[in-house]
Protein backbone atom coordinates (compact mmCIF):
# COMPACT_ATOMS: atom_id res chain seq x y z
CA UNK A 1 0.00 0.00 0.00
CA UNK A 2 3.13 2.51 -0.53
CA UNK A 3 3.99 3.78 -3.85
CA UNK A 4 6.10 6.88 -4.67
CA UNK A 5 5.80 9.94 -5.97
CA UNK A 6 3.35 12.77 -8.62
CA UNK A 7 2.33 15.96 -9.50
CA UNK A 8 2.58 19.71 -10.10
CA UNK A 9 4.33 22.43 -12.97
CA UNK A 10 7.66 23.65 -13.78
CA UNK A 11 7.73 26.37 -16.50
CA UNK A 12 11.29 27.97 -17.71
CA UNK A 13 11.46 30.95 -19.21
CA UNK A 14 13.70 31.27 -21.90
CA UNK A 15 14.86 34.32 -24.39
CA UNK A 16 12.27 36.03 -26.59
CA UNK A 17 11.09 35.00 -30.11
CA UNK A 18 12.07 37.41 -32.94
CA UNK A 19 15.75 39.03 -33.36
CA UNK A 20 16.30 41.26 -31.06
CA UNK A 21 16.99 40.25 -27.24
CA UNK A 22 13.97 40.09 -24.82
CA UNK A 23 12.71 39.65 -21.38
CA UNK A 24 13.35 35.91 -19.74
CA UNK A 25 11.68 34.85 -16.65
CA UNK A 26 13.55 34.22 -13.71
CA UNK A 27 13.70 30.34 -13.05
CA UNK A 28 14.80 31.31 -9.43
CA UNK A 29 12.11 31.61 -6.47
CA UNK A 30 9.31 29.80 -8.08
CA UNK A 31 6.17 28.41 -6.10
CA UNK A 32 4.15 26.32 -7.13
CA UNK A 33 0.72 24.69 -6.63
CA UNK A 34 -1.52 21.76 -7.52
CA UNK A 35 -5.22 20.80 -7.06
CA UNK A 36 -5.73 17.20 -8.55
CA UNK A 37 -8.84 15.57 -9.24
CA UNK A 38 -9.67 11.46 -10.05
CA UNK A 39 -12.13 9.86 -12.01
CA UNK A 40 -11.25 6.74 -10.83
CA UNK A 41 -13.13 3.65 -10.21
CA UNK A 42 -11.59 2.35 -6.97
CA UNK A 43 -12.95 -1.43 -8.23
CA UNK A 44 -10.42 -1.20 -11.35
CA UNK A 45 -8.15 1.17 -10.79
CA UNK A 46 -4.68 0.09 -9.93
CA UNK A 47 -2.20 2.94 -9.93
CA UNK A 48 1.22 -0.11 -10.31
CA UNK A 49 -0.43 -1.24 -13.73
CA UNK A 50 -1.59 2.03 -14.94
CA UNK A 51 2.13 3.19 -14.47
CA UNK A 52 3.45 0.27 -16.49
CA UNK A 53 1.57 0.57 -19.13
CA UNK A 54 2.20 4.58 -19.49
CA UNK A 55 5.94 3.63 -19.60
CA UNK A 56 5.27 1.33 -22.68
CA UNK A 57 3.20 3.72 -23.95
CA UNK A 58 3.72 7.78 -22.65
CA UNK A 59 1.29 9.11 -25.32
CA UNK A 60 -1.96 7.77 -23.79
CA UNK A 61 -1.67 9.89 -20.59
CA UNK A 62 -4.70 11.20 -21.56
CA UNK A 63 -6.43 7.77 -20.46
CA UNK A 64 -5.27 8.04 -17.00
CA UNK A 65 -8.71 8.41 -14.79
CA UNK A 66 -7.98 12.45 -13.60
CA UNK A 67 -6.31 15.12 -14.09
CA UNK A 68 -4.51 17.86 -12.49
CA UNK A 69 -5.12 21.92 -11.99
CA UNK A 70 -1.59 23.62 -12.18
CA UNK A 71 -0.52 27.20 -10.80
CA UNK A 72 2.87 28.93 -11.21
CA UNK A 73 4.14 31.52 -9.68
CA UNK A 74 7.26 33.08 -10.44
CA UNK A 75 9.01 36.35 -11.12
CA UNK A 76 9.54 37.54 -14.59
CA UNK A 77 11.20 40.38 -16.44
CA UNK A 78 8.96 42.63 -18.93
CA UNK A 79 10.00 45.71 -20.75
CA UNK A 80 7.45 48.57 -21.40
CA UNK A 81 5.69 48.04 -24.68
CA UNK A 82 5.36 44.86 -26.29
CA UNK A 83 7.37 41.47 -24.89
CA UNK A 84 7.48 37.98 -26.28
CA UNK A 85 7.67 35.16 -23.52
CA UNK A 86 8.21 31.51 -23.86
CA UNK A 87 7.60 28.97 -21.15
CA UNK A 88 8.94 25.35 -21.61
CA UNK A 89 9.10 22.41 -19.68
CA UNK A 90 5.05 22.38 -19.54
CA UNK A 91 3.27 19.04 -18.90
CA UNK A 92 2.87 17.13 -22.15
CA UNK A 93 -0.76 16.57 -21.25
CA UNK A 94 -1.59 20.12 -21.08
CA UNK A 95 -5.09 21.30 -22.62
CA UNK A 96 -4.13 24.52 -24.20
CA UNK A 97 -7.35 25.92 -24.07
CA UNK A 98 -7.13 26.19 -20.20
CA UNK A 99 -3.80 28.27 -20.26
CA UNK A 100 -4.18 31.57 -18.47
CA UNK A 101 -1.05 34.14 -17.93
CA UNK A 102 -1.88 37.08 -15.14
CA UNK A 103 0.73 39.60 -13.63
CA UNK A 104 0.30 39.82 -10.08
CA UNK A 105 2.07 42.76 -10.06
CA UNK A 106 0.39 44.69 -12.32
CA UNK A 107 -2.66 43.30 -13.58
CA UNK A 108 -4.41 46.54 -14.69
CA UNK A 109 -1.65 47.49 -17.20
CA UNK A 110 -0.67 44.32 -18.51
CA UNK A 111 -2.33 42.19 -20.61
CA UNK A 112 -2.20 39.02 -22.99
CA UNK A 113 -1.75 39.90 -26.62
CA UNK A 114 -1.35 36.62 -28.32
CA UNK A 115 -1.62 32.97 -26.51
CA UNK A 116 0.25 29.99 -28.20
CA UNK A 117 1.32 26.32 -27.61
CA UNK A 118 3.74 25.00 -29.59
CA UNK A 119 4.90 21.37 -29.85
CA UNK A 120 7.32 20.26 -32.63
CA UNK A 121 7.92 16.55 -32.69
CA UNK A 122 11.26 15.65 -33.80
CA UNK A 123 11.37 13.38 -36.19
CA UNK A 124 12.91 13.25 -39.87
CA UNK A 125 9.60 13.58 -41.28
CA UNK A 126 8.59 16.76 -39.27
CA UNK A 127 12.17 18.12 -39.40
CA UNK A 128 11.75 18.26 -43.22
CA UNK A 129 8.58 19.75 -42.91
CA UNK A 130 9.62 22.65 -40.87
CA UNK A 131 12.64 23.66 -43.73
CA UNK A 132 10.46 23.48 -46.81
CA UNK A 133 11.61 26.47 -48.89
CA UNK A 134 14.78 27.05 -46.52
CA UNK A 135 18.18 25.95 -47.73
CA UNK A 136 19.66 22.16 -46.79
CA UNK A 137 22.86 20.84 -47.15
CA UNK A 138 22.67 17.03 -49.62
CA UNK A 139 25.46 14.85 -50.38
CA UNK A 140 24.79 12.98 -53.73
CA UNK A 141 27.16 10.87 -55.78
CA UNK A 142 30.31 11.92 -53.94
CA UNK A 143 29.27 15.57 -54.32
CA UNK A 144 28.19 18.22 -51.73
CA UNK A 145 25.99 20.97 -52.25
CA UNK A 146 23.33 23.26 -50.98
CA UNK A 147 19.85 23.18 -52.62
CA UNK A 148 16.46 24.93 -51.64
CA UNK A 149 14.01 21.85 -50.42
CA UNK A 150 10.58 22.69 -52.04
CA UNK A 151 8.67 19.22 -50.98
CA UNK A 152 8.77 15.93 -49.42
CA UNK A 153 7.25 13.19 -48.70
CA UNK A 154 7.60 9.33 -47.29
CA UNK A 155 9.69 8.35 -50.74
CA UNK A 156 11.64 11.32 -52.01
CA UNK A 157 12.75 15.00 -51.81
CA UNK A 158 12.02 17.75 -54.47
CA UNK A 159 15.14 20.79 -54.36
CA UNK A 160 16.44 22.77 -56.64
CA UNK A 161 20.48 22.73 -56.52
CA UNK A 162 21.70 26.57 -55.30
CA UNK A 163 20.25 29.55 -54.24
CA UNK A 164 18.76 30.80 -57.71
CA UNK A 165 15.09 30.55 -58.58
CA UNK A 166 15.55 29.74 -62.23
CA UNK A 167 17.69 26.42 -61.23
CA UNK A 168 16.46 23.21 -62.47
CA UNK A 169 14.04 20.95 -59.81
CA UNK A 170 15.71 17.66 -59.41
CA UNK A 171 13.96 14.64 -57.25
CA UNK A 172 15.93 12.46 -55.09
CA UNK A 173 15.47 9.12 -52.55
CA UNK A 174 15.00 10.22 -49.18
CA UNK A 175 17.77 9.17 -47.19
CA UNK A 176 18.62 10.75 -43.66
CA UNK A 177 22.48 10.04 -44.87
CA UNK A 178 22.34 12.23 -47.28
CA UNK A 179 20.43 15.07 -45.91
CA UNK A 180 22.22 17.61 -43.35
CA UNK A 181 19.53 20.41 -42.25
CA UNK A 182 21.14 23.82 -40.53
CA UNK A 183 20.55 25.36 -37.56
CA UNK A 184 17.70 23.70 -35.66
CA UNK A 185 17.42 26.15 -31.95
CA UNK A 186 13.94 27.48 -33.29
CA UNK A 187 12.27 24.50 -32.88
CA UNK A 188 10.15 23.60 -29.72
CA UNK A 189 11.61 20.44 -28.58
CA UNK A 190 9.54 20.89 -25.58
CA UNK A 191 5.75 21.47 -24.94
CA UNK A 192 6.01 25.85 -25.10
CA UNK A 193 3.57 28.20 -23.86
CA UNK A 194 4.56 31.43 -25.72
CA UNK A 195 2.71 34.93 -25.03
CA UNK A 196 2.96 38.04 -26.68
CA UNK A 197 2.21 40.81 -23.50
CA UNK A 198 1.59 44.27 -23.85
CA UNK A 199 3.22 45.91 -20.45
CA UNK A 200 2.91 49.44 -19.37
CA UNK A 201 5.26 49.06 -16.55
CA UNK A 202 8.64 47.70 -17.05
CA UNK A 203 10.71 45.65 -14.63
CA UNK A 204 9.96 42.67 -12.49
CA UNK A 205 6.62 41.39 -12.10
CA UNK A 206 4.90 38.49 -10.04
CA UNK A 207 3.49 36.09 -12.60
CA UNK A 208 0.59 33.15 -12.59
CA UNK A 209 0.18 30.94 -15.02
CA UNK A 210 -2.59 28.13 -14.84
CA UNK A 211 -3.36 25.17 -16.85
CA UNK A 212 -5.19 21.99 -16.71
CA UNK A 213 -3.37 18.45 -17.29
CA UNK A 214 -4.03 15.21 -18.05
CA UNK A 215 -1.72 12.14 -16.63
CA UNK A 216 -2.88 13.13 -12.99
CA UNK A 217 -5.02 11.09 -10.80
CA UNK A 218 -4.98 9.75 -6.98
CA UNK A 219 -6.81 7.34 -5.22
CA UNK A 220 -7.45 6.40 -1.26
CA UNK A 221 -5.98 3.37 0.28
CA UNK A 222 -7.20 2.16 3.74
CA UNK A 223 -5.80 -0.58 5.99
CA UNK A 224 -7.76 -1.64 8.67
CA UNK A 225 -6.14 -4.09 11.87
CA UNK A 226 -9.14 -5.81 13.71
CA UNK A 227 -8.65 -6.97 17.17
CA UNK A 228 -8.97 -11.01 18.41
CA UNK A 229 -12.30 -11.18 19.12
CA UNK A 230 -13.08 -8.91 15.52
CA UNK A 231 -14.67 -6.33 17.83
CA UNK A 232 -12.82 -3.21 17.29
CA UNK A 233 -10.10 -1.75 14.32
CA UNK A 234 -7.48 -0.06 13.64
CA UNK A 235 -7.68 2.31 10.23
CA UNK A 236 -5.69 4.24 8.36
CA UNK A 237 -5.69 5.94 5.28
CA UNK A 238 -3.29 6.90 2.75
CA UNK A 239 -3.58 8.86 -0.65
CA UNK A 240 -2.12 7.06 -3.65
CA UNK A 241 -1.25 9.99 -6.32
CA UNK A 242 -0.17 9.12 -9.74
CA UNK A 243 1.87 11.12 -12.08
CA UNK A 244 1.97 11.00 -15.83
CA UNK A 245 1.59 14.23 -16.90
CA UNK A 246 5.07 14.77 -18.49
CA UNK A 247 6.67 17.25 -16.24
CA UNK A 248 7.84 17.28 -12.46
CA UNK A 249 6.61 19.60 -9.80
CA UNK A 250 9.05 20.67 -6.84
CA UNK A 251 8.12 22.10 -3.21
CA UNK A 252 3.90 21.97 -4.76
CA UNK A 253 1.56 22.54 -2.58
CA UNK A 254 -0.80 19.97 -2.71
CA UNK A 255 -4.75 19.67 -2.93
CA UNK A 256 -7.17 16.99 -3.60
CA UNK A 257 -11.24 17.04 -4.91
CA UNK A 258 -12.92 14.22 -3.53
CA UNK A 259 -16.26 13.87 -5.76
CA UNK A 260 -17.66 13.35 -8.91
CA UNK A 261 -16.84 16.53 -10.51
CA UNK A 262 -18.25 16.79 -14.11
CA UNK A 263 -15.90 17.26 -17.44
CA UNK A 264 -18.10 18.46 -20.87
CA UNK A 265 -15.03 17.04 -22.73
CA UNK A 266 -11.96 15.31 -22.28
CA UNK A 267 -9.00 17.07 -23.24
CA UNK A 268 -7.88 18.88 -26.97
CA UNK A 269 -4.54 18.27 -26.43
CA UNK A 270 -2.42 14.69 -26.07
CA UNK A 271 -3.11 13.51 -23.89
CA UNK A 272 -8.74 25.07 7.36
CA UNK A 273 -10.91 24.17 9.30
CA UNK A 274 -11.02 20.83 11.18
CA UNK A 275 -12.21 17.34 10.02
CA UNK A 276 -15.15 15.63 11.14
CA UNK A 277 -15.31 13.98 14.64
CA UNK A 278 -11.38 13.40 15.49
CA UNK A 279 -10.13 14.48 11.91
CA UNK A 280 -8.26 17.76 12.76
CA UNK A 281 -6.57 15.61 16.04
CA UNK A 282 -3.29 13.72 16.15
CA UNK A 283 -0.31 14.43 13.53
CA UNK A 284 -0.21 18.18 13.24
CA UNK A 285 -2.19 20.23 10.85
CA UNK A 286 0.84 21.53 9.52
CA UNK A 287 1.67 18.76 8.14
CA UNK A 288 -0.90 16.14 7.01
CA UNK A 289 -3.89 16.75 4.89
CA UNK A 290 -6.89 19.50 6.25
CA UNK A 291 -10.49 18.54 5.01
CA UNK A 292 -12.99 21.07 4.20
CA UNK A 293 -16.30 21.05 2.23
CA UNK A 294 -15.52 22.79 -1.06
CA UNK A 295 -18.75 23.35 -2.99
CA UNK A 296 -20.66 20.24 -3.21
CA UNK A 297 -17.49 18.62 -2.98
CA UNK A 298 -14.77 18.39 -0.08
CA UNK A 299 -11.16 19.30 -0.53
CA UNK A 300 -8.34 17.75 1.07
CA UNK A 301 -5.06 20.18 1.85
CA UNK A 302 -1.93 19.02 2.35
CA UNK A 303 0.03 20.92 5.21
CA UNK A 304 3.00 20.90 4.05
CA UNK A 305 4.72 21.09 0.31
CA UNK A 306 5.84 17.68 -1.48
CA UNK A 307 7.97 16.89 -4.42
CA UNK A 308 6.30 14.97 -7.32
CA UNK A 309 8.77 13.60 -9.75
CA UNK A 310 6.86 12.92 -13.32
CA UNK A 311 6.45 9.06 -14.48
CA UNK A 312 5.75 8.23 -10.19
CA UNK A 313 3.71 7.53 -7.55
CA UNK A 314 3.34 8.27 -4.30
CA UNK A 315 1.78 8.08 -1.10
CA UNK A 316 1.22 10.50 1.36
CA UNK A 317 -0.85 9.78 4.78
CA UNK A 318 -4.59 11.10 4.46
CA UNK A 319 -5.09 10.88 7.91
CA UNK A 320 -3.49 9.54 11.28
CA UNK A 321 -4.23 6.33 12.70
CA UNK A 322 -7.69 5.60 14.29
CA UNK A 323 -7.71 3.65 16.98
CA UNK A 324 -10.27 1.23 18.83
CA UNK A 325 -13.49 1.97 16.15
CA UNK A 326 -15.79 0.07 16.73
CA UNK A 327 -16.86 -2.70 14.30
CA UNK A 328 -19.35 -5.37 13.92
CA UNK A 329 -18.29 -8.79 11.80
CA UNK A 330 -21.20 -9.98 10.06
CA UNK A 331 -22.47 -12.76 7.44
CA UNK A 332 -24.47 -12.66 4.63
CA UNK A 333 -26.35 -15.41 2.69
CA UNK A 334 -26.80 -14.56 -0.84
CA UNK A 335 -28.11 -17.40 -2.27
CA UNK A 336 -29.98 -15.76 -5.12
CA UNK A 337 -27.50 -16.98 -8.14
CA UNK A 338 -25.38 -14.00 -9.57
CA UNK A 339 -26.64 -13.24 -12.58
CA UNK A 340 -30.14 -12.56 -11.15
CA UNK A 341 -29.37 -9.95 -8.50
CA UNK A 342 -28.89 -6.94 -11.10
CA UNK A 343 -31.60 -8.72 -13.64
CA UNK A 344 -35.17 -6.67 -13.80
CA UNK A 345 -38.06 -8.09 -15.74
CA UNK A 346 -39.60 -5.46 -18.31
CA UNK A 347 -42.95 -7.54 -18.16
CA UNK A 348 -43.99 -10.01 -15.50
CA UNK A 349 -41.94 -13.08 -15.88
CA UNK A 350 -44.16 -16.52 -15.91
CA UNK A 351 -40.84 -18.58 -16.17
CA UNK A 352 -41.13 -21.42 -13.76
CA UNK A 353 -36.99 -22.03 -13.62
CA UNK A 354 -36.08 -18.70 -13.27
CA UNK A 355 -33.09 -18.11 -10.99
CA UNK A 356 -33.54 -21.45 -8.90
CA UNK A 357 -30.09 -22.57 -9.07
CA UNK A 358 -28.43 -21.88 -5.75
CA UNK A 359 -25.20 -20.27 -4.50
CA UNK A 360 -23.68 -22.17 -1.43
CA UNK A 361 -21.20 -19.62 -0.10
CA UNK A 362 -21.93 -17.03 2.83
CA UNK A 363 -19.91 -13.81 2.60
CA UNK A 364 -18.25 -12.27 5.23
CA UNK A 365 -18.64 -8.45 6.29
CA UNK A 366 -16.77 -6.29 8.62
CA UNK A 367 -19.00 -3.04 9.37
CA UNK A 368 -18.54 -0.23 10.67
CA UNK A 369 -19.81 3.73 11.20
CA UNK A 370 -17.96 6.86 10.35
CA UNK A 371 -19.30 8.86 13.02
CA UNK A 372 -17.85 10.90 15.43
CA UNK A 373 -18.93 8.61 18.29
CA UNK A 374 -16.71 6.07 16.36
CA UNK A 375 -13.80 8.71 16.40
CA UNK A 376 -14.28 8.31 12.81
CA UNK A 377 -16.29 11.28 10.95
CA UNK A 378 -14.60 12.39 8.41
CA UNK A 379 -15.23 12.10 4.82
CA UNK A 380 -13.96 8.76 3.36
CA UNK A 381 -12.78 9.34 -0.55
CA UNK A 382 -13.43 6.31 -2.83
CA UNK A 383 -10.41 3.89 -2.01
CA UNK A 384 -9.47 0.19 -1.62
CA UNK A 385 -9.79 -1.02 2.14
CA UNK A 386 -7.27 -3.98 2.91
CA UNK A 387 -7.89 -5.88 5.90
CA UNK A 388 -5.47 -7.07 8.53
CA UNK A 389 -5.62 -9.24 11.78
CA UNK A 390 -2.69 -10.21 13.95
CA UNK A 391 -1.72 -14.51 14.45
CA UNK A 392 -1.81 -14.72 18.33
CA UNK A 393 1.11 -17.52 17.28
CA UNK A 394 3.60 -15.22 16.20
CA UNK A 395 2.32 -11.60 16.59
CA UNK A 396 2.59 -11.41 12.57
CA UNK A 397 -0.36 -9.36 11.00
CA UNK A 398 -1.72 -12.23 8.34
CA UNK A 399 -4.08 -10.45 5.27
CA UNK A 400 -7.86 -11.14 5.48
CA UNK A 401 -9.65 -9.45 2.89
CA UNK A 402 -9.82 -6.30 0.82
CA UNK A 403 -13.10 -4.38 -1.01
CA UNK A 404 -13.80 -0.98 -1.99
CA UNK A 405 -16.03 2.29 -1.33
CA UNK A 406 -17.38 4.95 -2.49
CA UNK A 407 -17.20 8.57 -1.71
CA UNK A 408 -18.68 7.93 1.92
CA UNK A 409 -20.03 10.99 3.85
CA UNK A 410 -20.03 11.14 7.23
CA UNK A 411 -22.42 9.24 9.58
CA UNK A 412 -22.72 6.74 7.05
CA UNK A 413 -22.21 3.07 7.13
CA UNK A 414 -19.01 1.68 5.31
CA UNK A 415 -19.46 -2.37 4.52
CA UNK A 416 -16.09 -4.15 3.76
CA UNK A 417 -16.53 -7.57 2.27
CA UNK A 418 -14.11 -9.94 3.46
CA UNK A 419 -14.37 -13.01 1.54
CA UNK A 420 -16.74 -16.02 2.42
CA UNK A 421 -16.58 -18.08 5.10
CA UNK A 422 -15.35 -21.66 5.47
CA UNK A 423 -17.54 -23.43 8.12
CA UNK A 424 -21.03 -21.61 7.46
CA UNK A 425 -22.68 -22.76 4.21
CA UNK A 426 -26.25 -21.85 2.40
CA UNK A 427 -28.90 -23.58 0.33
CA UNK A 428 -31.77 -22.44 -1.25
CA UNK A 429 -34.48 -24.25 -2.96
CA UNK A 430 -37.29 -22.92 -5.31
CA UNK A 431 -40.43 -25.05 -3.33
CA UNK A 432 -43.38 -24.09 -5.01
CA UNK A 433 -44.34 -21.77 -8.66
CA UNK A 434 -47.61 -21.29 -9.63
CA UNK A 435 -49.01 -18.51 -12.25
CA UNK A 436 -52.86 -17.36 -12.93
CA UNK A 437 -52.29 -15.52 -16.24
CA UNK A 438 -56.49 -14.48 -15.93
CA UNK A 439 -56.30 -13.64 -12.63
CA UNK A 440 -52.32 -11.85 -13.11
CA UNK A 441 -50.39 -13.16 -10.44
CA UNK A 442 -47.88 -15.27 -9.90
CA UNK A 443 -47.07 -16.76 -6.17
CA UNK A 444 -42.96 -18.24 -5.80
CA UNK A 445 -41.85 -19.82 -2.63
CA UNK A 446 -39.06 -20.57 -0.70
CA UNK A 447 -36.83 -22.81 1.39
CA UNK A 448 -33.83 -21.74 2.61
CA UNK A 449 -31.25 -23.05 5.00
CA UNK A 450 -27.70 -22.10 6.52
CA UNK A 451 -25.95 -24.65 8.29
CA UNK A 452 -22.85 -23.32 10.98
CA UNK A 453 -20.35 -25.87 11.56
CA UNK A 454 -18.76 -23.72 14.20
CA UNK A 455 -18.73 -24.19 18.14
CA UNK A 456 -20.12 -21.07 18.66
CA UNK A 457 -23.17 -19.53 17.07
CA UNK A 458 -23.29 -16.94 14.34
CA UNK A 459 -25.42 -13.88 13.09
CA UNK A 460 -26.22 -13.86 9.10
CA UNK A 461 -28.43 -11.80 6.82
CA UNK A 462 -30.49 -13.69 4.39
CA UNK A 463 -30.28 -11.56 1.40
CA UNK A 464 -33.28 -12.06 -1.51
CA UNK A 465 -33.83 -10.08 -4.43
CA UNK A 466 -37.41 -10.79 -5.30
CA UNK A 467 -36.55 -10.01 -9.48
CA UNK A 468 -40.07 -11.34 -11.53
CA UNK A 469 -42.07 -8.08 -11.43
CA UNK A 470 -42.04 -4.75 -9.49
CA UNK A 471 -45.78 -5.42 -7.94
CA UNK A 472 -44.98 -7.89 -5.22
CA UNK A 473 -46.21 -8.73 -1.51
CA UNK A 474 -45.00 -11.44 1.27
CA UNK A 475 -48.11 -13.37 2.14
CA UNK A 476 -46.15 -15.35 4.49
CA UNK A 477 -42.77 -16.07 6.22
CA UNK A 478 -41.52 -17.92 8.85
CA UNK A 479 -38.94 -14.94 10.17
CA UNK A 480 -39.74 -11.16 9.96
CA UNK A 481 -37.87 -9.43 7.14
CA UNK A 482 -36.79 -5.89 6.21
CA UNK A 483 -37.31 -4.54 3.08
CA UNK A 484 -34.14 -2.94 1.81
CA UNK A 485 -35.41 -1.38 -1.86
CA UNK A 486 -38.15 -2.13 -4.12
CA UNK A 487 -36.69 -5.52 -5.26
CA UNK A 488 -34.44 -6.59 -2.11
CA UNK A 489 -35.58 -8.34 1.31
CA UNK A 490 -32.62 -8.81 4.25
CA UNK A 491 -34.18 -11.50 6.65
CA UNK A 492 -31.83 -11.66 9.53
CA UNK A 493 -31.43 -15.01 11.84
CA UNK A 494 -29.32 -16.58 14.22
CA UNK A 495 -27.65 -20.28 13.04
CA UNK A 496 -27.11 -21.93 16.82
CA UNK A 497 -23.94 -23.84 16.92
CA UNK A 498 -22.96 -26.43 14.46
CA UNK A 499 -26.34 -26.17 13.81
CA UNK A 500 -28.81 -25.47 11.23
CA UNK A 501 -31.40 -22.45 10.70
CA UNK A 502 -34.66 -23.23 7.68
CA UNK A 503 -36.11 -20.39 6.98
CA UNK A 504 -39.29 -19.90 4.12
CA UNK A 505 -41.24 -17.11 2.33
CA UNK A 506 -43.79 -16.77 -0.24
CA UNK A 507 -43.81 -14.23 -2.36
CA UNK A 508 -47.11 -12.76 -4.72
CA UNK A 509 -46.47 -11.24 -7.83
CA UNK A 510 -49.47 -8.98 -9.42
CA UNK A 511 -49.80 -7.14 -12.26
Amino acid sequence: MILRSLLLFSVLCSSALGQAPAPQANPAGSEFALTVYSTADPVTFDPQEIARQLLQNPYNRNALPGYGVVREMRKIELVAGENTMKFTDVATGIDPTTVSFESLTAPESTSVLEQNYEYDLVNFDALLKKFINRQITITRNGRTFQATLLSSDSASIIYREGKEEEGPVQVMARDPNAIQLPDTRGLNTKPTLVWKISADRAGAHDARVTYQTDGLTWRSDYNVVVNSDDTKADIGAWVTLLNQSGASYPNAKLKLVAGDVQRVAPPQPVYAGARGGRGGQGGGAAAGFVETPFFEYHLYTLGRPTSLGNNSTKQIELFPQRSDVPVTKTYVYYGVPAQFRRYISSTPNQQGNLGVESNKKVDIYLLTKNSTANGMGMPLPAGRIRVYKQDSADRNLEFIGEDSIQHTPKDEQVMIKLGSAFDIVGERVQSSFNVNVAQQWITESFEIKVRNHKSEPVNVIIKENLYRWANWEITKNSDPYEKQDFRTIHIPVTVPADGEKVVTYLVRYSW
